[in-house]
């Protein structure tokens, strides 16, 4: 098992170009399903769970032609079995993606239960009351949910989320899009992925009004045909290198990317005494080699601040001035991160599902632990500003939604490199 070595220290400075969402890529992927013709994807980042849903494709009997720009090229049409196997499907929570698609466009679909994942969480419940809202059969056994769609086709329906689900908001909205009639999703999720998944379905033919609200209506259409998209910018890549830059009094131009899906974000930063420059598709963050200062702040569904930087914020607030409270409303247990920065000599407490950093001058370096992807960001960024070496032990859930980190953070300066576990 690969682990990380980083040098603290380095002021980071430079240029780099930020990859495509993992976020918006694994729906977009699930969406060519619906087509009757090929369709191809760019700025795909390389990553492992989009590998995981290639082979899924390839499983399937589909056969996906990669080219040297990594877009890839998608023709649903020679699938052989609707079936997405356990053995896959347990790599990757997404892959329940593919369920309703899979309904909409060839009439059945069967789909392991995401691993570790009981029947009764509401997550995976959305995505089959939306479906059976349009009429479909399901029945869950074998830790499979198998779905079979009514004579004639989906129809279209008005759901009602009870919790906002960005998956679910998702799976719904593309089974919607080829049924019959129109589909009203209310309190559906307002991410920035949730509008490039609209985008693309409409660049097939699509008739899909409102992402981006919490109202999403969809007209079904006969048929969706080719396109080619690319995908949108990954926005918590991006505001992790901008954090990357703040914590160490550096300057970063981050570019490919797209500052109007980062404002929460962006603030946050502003009044953690970074300057902040902005055009279509760079933001440019310089500390002045100043120290941050902390910042409060409360994760929500977007457009409020992102559960996925919560913890990178957590590794600035470590080092600044001031003392900052850190309030995560979305996902319980996401505070993993703290017990490890607590090795380095973070002063953190946690209360409930608040954690209160008091921000000391410097931080120690130490052998840690990631424990989830976002958690081992922040061990990252703590490590390029704590004293003398930090050794980052299981580093494969960094690799699952940050392509080439330590090349990225190399090009800026940083003291970091891969060694084998």
């Amino acid at each position: 098992m690969d682990k990380l070595i980083i040098t603290g220290g380095a002021r980071l400075d430079g240029e780099i170009r930020i990859s495509g969402a993992k976020n918006a890529a694994l729906p977009i992927l699930a969406a060519t399903l619906l087509a009757d013709g090929p369709v191809t994807v760019g700025n795909l980042p390389h990553l492992h769970d989009i590998t995981t849903m290639i082979e899924l494709f390839g499983r399937m009997g589909i056969e996906p032609v990669i080219d040297e720009k990594l877009a890839v090229e998608i023709d649903p049409r020679t699938i052989k079995t609707l079936v997405a196997p356990y053995e896959l499907v347990k790599t990757m929570r997404a892959s329940i993606l593919v369920l309703g698609p899979m309904v909409a466009r060839f009439g059945e679909a069967e789909v392991a239960l995401p691993g570790g994942c009981a029947i009764g969480s509401r997550p995976v419940d959305l995505h089959i009351r939306g479906l059976e809202a349009m009429g479909a059969k399901i029945e869950v056994e074998g830790g499979y949910i198998k779905a079979k769609a009514p004579e004639g086709g989906l129809r279209g329906a008005h759901f009602f989320f009870d919790t906002v689900s960005v998956t679910g908001t998702e799976n719904i909205m593309m089974a919607a899009a080829l049924a019959k009639g129109r589909s009203v999703l209310q309190n559906a999720a307002r991410e920035p992925e949730v509008v490039d998944l609209a985008n693309f379905i409409n660049a097939m033919g699509g008739n899909v009004q409102g992402a981006g609200t919490d109202t999403i209506v969809i007209d079904g259409v006969e048929r969706l045909g080719s396109a080619n998209y690319r995908v949108m910018p990954d926005r918590i890549e991006t505001g992790t290198y901008l954090v990357a830059a703040a914590v160490t009094g550096g300057r970063v131009k981050v570019k490919d990317t797209d500052p109007t899906i980062l404002e929460a974000v962006l603030e946050k930063l502003k009044e953690a005494g970074a300057d902040i420059n902005t055009g279509d598709d760079w933001i440019e963050l310089d500390m002045h080699g100043k120290r941050p200062k902390a910042v409060n702040l409360r994760t929500a569904p977007y457009p409020a601040f992102p559960t996925d930087m919560q913890a990178q914020f957590i590794s600035l607030n470590a080092i600044a001035e001031g003392t900052g409270a850190v309030i995560e409303t979305i996902f319980e247990n996401r505070f993993m991160h703290v017990y490890e920065m607590h090795r380095m000599g973070a002063q953190i407490q946690v209360e409930g599902n608040t954690a209160i950093v008091t921000g000391v001058k410097a931080l120690k370096g130490a052998p840690v632990m990631a424990t989830d992807l976002r958690a081992s960001a922040s061990l990252v960024l703590s490590a390029l500003v704590a004293e003398g070496d930090t050794l980052i032990d299981r580093i494969y859930h960094i690799d699952r939604g940050y392509e080439c980190i330590e090349e990225k953070l190399q090009m800026l300066g940083a003291k970091i490199r891969r060694v084998p576990g």
